[in-house]
């Protein structure tokens, strides 16, 4: 090689000389290292270089519902390439997830007790104490029956943070754990409403026709108690005679959830019509306005039959003499409740060997009502009744040939026959209530009587 340049002219040895000369110092020079820039849209990274073989921390968005780590480093290996100019990667995390509770649930079965129960699922006496401290809760499941279902949710400490028990198809109570402890609460579900109709003639009895009619034993008493203040429906009813009845029918999510109120009802005994109508105060009134409900009822005891009618000139069964009969006798198991035929104030409650146990109500100045044969008195003398309200069971005790309550009614301190014998009525609606009312009468009525005849004409 040394030859060779040896031999070149001398004007050509110094260009390649030049040259080479250049060249060394361009290769001995120091460089900037490699870099390569990247868009994103983070600000903070906006001027920064990525820089090949270090780690750079980037920071993560999150999106709720995709699950990632809480912190992630990206390597180098994760970069892009280095003319690679798309947004920065997302890396999708989830949120903190809240502790969950553990649903359970206990069928109550005959011989629970609450402590029981919560023993059973886990919890302590201090827990079911603490819970009890609420007066709806406590009140609701001290009545817990068996085949009811109470539902507990506990966390993941073992503490009760709710109990839910279904009191009927409609209310739910649920007791929720909150820091000023235990708070309960009613759910109410919508309900929806539907008018139903039954009709029935009285054949043997009045709660037969009932069943027979479809009704329920609730609705039956309610039919009673209605008209009880006109018909003694131990006495008074007679084969034929007759009832027709537009109820309530109750639906929750789609489903039958039972049975609401009387909406009006009408009742035919020995010929005579009675008419009721429920108004929005929650009362019954006939058509005119005038209410159903009397001062007095006019039997002290239900669905019983009578033995012995009101009858002055009675053979009195155990001296055989004729004897005033000033009352009206209704034979009863004994223990069968005796009610107050109206409000008053008990002015006797005794024994005597006649009258056996005996309780006397004052009603107002004029009336007395008088209950004997008691076989056990729930009342005491200057006690103050309601009207309904239970003072005694039927009995044998006094002078008797079996067991019955021996019912009297004075007016002005004569017996009165209270079967027949004309009440006082309680408040009549006042003329600015009659015109909402007549119209729902008018509708209810009309509804009985068209329900009627097509049920009439289907027999």
């Amino acid at each position: 090689m040394a030859g060779l340049f040896a031999q070149l002219p001398r004007r050509h040895q110094v260009l390649l000389s030049a040259v080479a000369l250049t060249t060394l110092t361009l290769v001995l020079l120091p460089s900037d290292p490699a870099t390569a820039s990247r868009n994103t849209s983070d600000p903070s990274l906006a001027d920064k270089q990525l820089i090949l073989g270090e780690r750079l921390e980037v920071p993560i968005q999150v999106k709720a519902g995709v699950k990632a780590p809480a912190a992630q480093v990206l390597s180098n290996r994760q970069l892009p390439a280095v003319d690679d100019t798309s947004a920065a990667d997302t890396v999708v995390a989830e949120e903190p997830v809240q502790p969950t509770v553990h649903w359970s649930g206990y069928e109550v079965k005959s011989g629970d007790s609450l402590a029981r129960i919560f023993d059973v699922m886990g919890f302590t006496p201090q827990q079911l104490y603490k819970l009890t401290q609420d007066d709806q809760a406590e009140k609701y499941l001290l009545k817990i029956h068996p085949g009811d279902t109470l539902r507990f949710a506990k966390d993941p400490d073992g503490e009760l943070v709710q109990l839910a028990f279904q009191i009927s198809p409609i209310e739910t109570l649920i007791v929720s754990q909150t820091d000023k402890g235990y708070v309960s609460e009613i759910a109410t579900k919508e309900v929806q409403i539907q008018e139903a109709f039954a009709y029935a003639e009285i054949d043997s009895n009045f709660w037969n026709a009932g069943i027979n009619a479809g009704l329920t034993d609730n609705q039956i008493m309610s039919i009673a108690n209605i008209f009880g203040w006109d018909i003694d429906f131990a006495l008074d009813l007679r084969k034929g005679d007759e009832f027709s009845v537009i109820y309530e029918k109750e639906y929750v999510d789609g489903e039958f959830a039972g049975y609401g109120k009387v909406l009006a009802a009408e009742f035919v005994n020995q010929g005579n019509k009675y008419q009721a109508i429920l108004h929005d105060n929650g009362e019954y009134y006939a058509a005119d306005g005038k209410a159903m409900r009397k001062s007095f009822l006019r039997s002290p005891v239900k669905f019983t039959y009578i033995s012995s009618s009101f009858n002055p000139r009675r053979l009195h069964p155990v001296t055989g003499r004729v004897r005033p009969h000033n009352g009206t006798d209704y034979a009863a198991n004994v223990g069968t409740p005796v009610m107050s035929s109206g409000a008053g104030k008990v002015i006797a409650s005794a024994y005597n060997n006649l009258n056996g146990n005996y309780v006397f109500i004052q009603h107002g100045e004029r009336y007395v009502t008088k209950y004997l044969h008691l076989s056990k008195r729930l009342v005491k003398r200057g006690d103050r009744v309601k009207q309904g309200e239970v003072i005694g069971r039927v009995g044998a005790t006094g002078r008797v040939t079996g067991a019955h309550l021996h019912y009297e009614f004075l007016v002005d301190g004569v017996h009165r026959n209270p079967r027949t014998v004309k009440f006082p009525q309680a408040e009549s609606l006042t003329a600015q209530e009659l015109p909402a009312f007549n119209k729902i009468a008018e509708q209810r009525l009309a509804m009985l009587a068209d329900q009627k005849r097509v049920q009439l004409a289907m027999r």
